[in-house]
This record gives C-alpha cells, structure tokens and sequence, in this order.
C-alpha cells in the first residue's frame, strides 16, 4: 500500500459523493428522519424512545452506509474503472483502505448529523457523555461500510449486493438485541448472536446511553474494530477487477 495512492482513491470517491446530491441526502438525512419517525410514533409512550432510540442509532448508520457501500464499489468494478485503475500502480489494497476512509469521512458526517438531531430534536435522553454516542455511532457506520466492501467483492451486480441485506444485515438486526435482550433469546439464538458484529454495535451504544464506563463499553468496540479491520483486510484479498 501507497498512501499518496490512497489518499488519491480517497479523494476521487468523495469528489464522486459531492457531485451526486442525492447520495448526500441519503447519507446525512435518511438516518435522521428515520429516528425523527421512530420518536414521533411514540411520542405519547414515555420511555419508549428513550429505550429504542439509542440502539437505532447504531442500526440505521449500518444499514445504509452497508448498502451505499456494496453497490458504489460494485458499480467501480462492473464499469470497468477498477481495471483502469489496476493497470496503474494502484493496489487493491489501496482501493479498498482509499473508500474506507472516504465513507468513513461521510459516516463521520452522518453521525454527527444523525446524533445530534436525536439528542436536540427528538430529546433522547443519554446518561452517558453525548460526544460518546456520537463516537459509537461513526465505528458502528465505519463496520457497515467495511462489511459493505466485503460483501461488493462477491457480488456481481448491483442487484446481487442488495440480496446481501436478509443474508448478512436482516439476521444480525433480529438477533443483535433491539427486540429481545440477548441473555432472554434460546442459548442457540444467544451463541449465534454472540459472533454478530452488530450485536455488540447495540452494545456500545446501549452502554453509552445508560451510562455505563470501562470494559462495559470498551469491549464491544474493541470487537467492532477488530471486524471492521479484518472486514477490510479480507476484502482487499478478494477483490476482482471486474465482474465477470
């Protein structure tokens, strides 16, 4: 890997974002109306968006940043500008590392949009410090996007990226605790929840927001990074320059 490379496919990806205005409006305002309707559906139930909202807000920064993730790199390789780039120095290592780290600027973004509007807007209440949920929200949006470039590489169309959500994103949403504690689930549904990156997404954000400190909430970020690098990692290795 090159960082000048890198940094290059980096800057290219968010020119790419700045001049496609309805992918923007899907990053920074879909997370927020989506929480925005969720508070409005309950807002005659005291507790009840206190209680779910701080766990959507690692969901809804996943999901879409999983989706927008898989089918613009997907999109690179079926155009056939990845084999352009392949045939200059450029690594697939590269490539890889170079979107992560310009999604993650738009997560990043998107986070903050998202956090803030739920605290300030819709009142959700944190006991934890809000500068901590707001960091939660970007490694959970930073997972969607590594599995997002995961699942591009064994895609072969757009289409196919999609089919991805009931295999990868629909299981872990069910099982990661949103619904159901996941100590109260069967112990084969629990075992299986238990290797579920977004599980421990929930987790985090779940601890921020009751105020919880220490292991309680270093442990499910240290598991998120640890997926989202070898995400990453396995990504870059299975890479195809195009689809065939």
């Amino acid at each position: 890997m090159n960082p000048n490379r890198t940094l290059a496919v980096a800057g290219r990806v968010l020119r790419q974002l700045a001049h496609d205005p309805r992918s923007i409006v899907l990053l920074m305002l879909a997370p927020s109306l989506l929480v925005g309707l969720f508070s409005w559906l309950f807002s005659e139930q005291e507790g009840t968006f206190d209680r779910f909202g701080g766990p959507l807000l690692a969901l809804f920064p996943f999901v879409l940043m999983f989706i927008i993730t898989s089918v613009t790199t997907l999109r690179e390789r079926r155009s056939g500008t990845l084999e352009r780039l392949m045939s200059t120095p450029l690594g697939k290592g590269d490539f890889i590392v170079g979107y992560g780290i310009a999604f993650g600027i738009a997560a990043t973004v998107q986070a903050v949009v998202t956090v803030t509007f739920a605290v300030v807007v819709c009142g959700l209440e944190v006991a934890g410090p809000t500068w901590q949920l707001g960091a939660v929200a970007v490694v959970d949006a930073l997972l969607g996007t590594a599995l997002g470039l995961l699942a591009s590489a064994f895609a072969r169309t757009e289409f196919q990226a999609v089919q991805f959500m009931p295999v990868v994103v629909f299981p872990q949403i069910i099982l990661g605790g949103l619904f159901m504690p996941r100590d109260q689930m069967p112990d084969v549904l629990t075992a299986i929840s238990d290797w579920l990156p977004l599980s421990y997404a929930i987790d985090a954000v779940t601890a921020v927001t009751d105020g919880s400190e220490g292991w309680d909430l270093g442990r499910p970020l240290v598991i998120i990074a640890a997926v989202t690098v070898v995400a990453l990692v396995v990504a870059a290795a299975t890479l195809r320059r195009r689809s065939p």
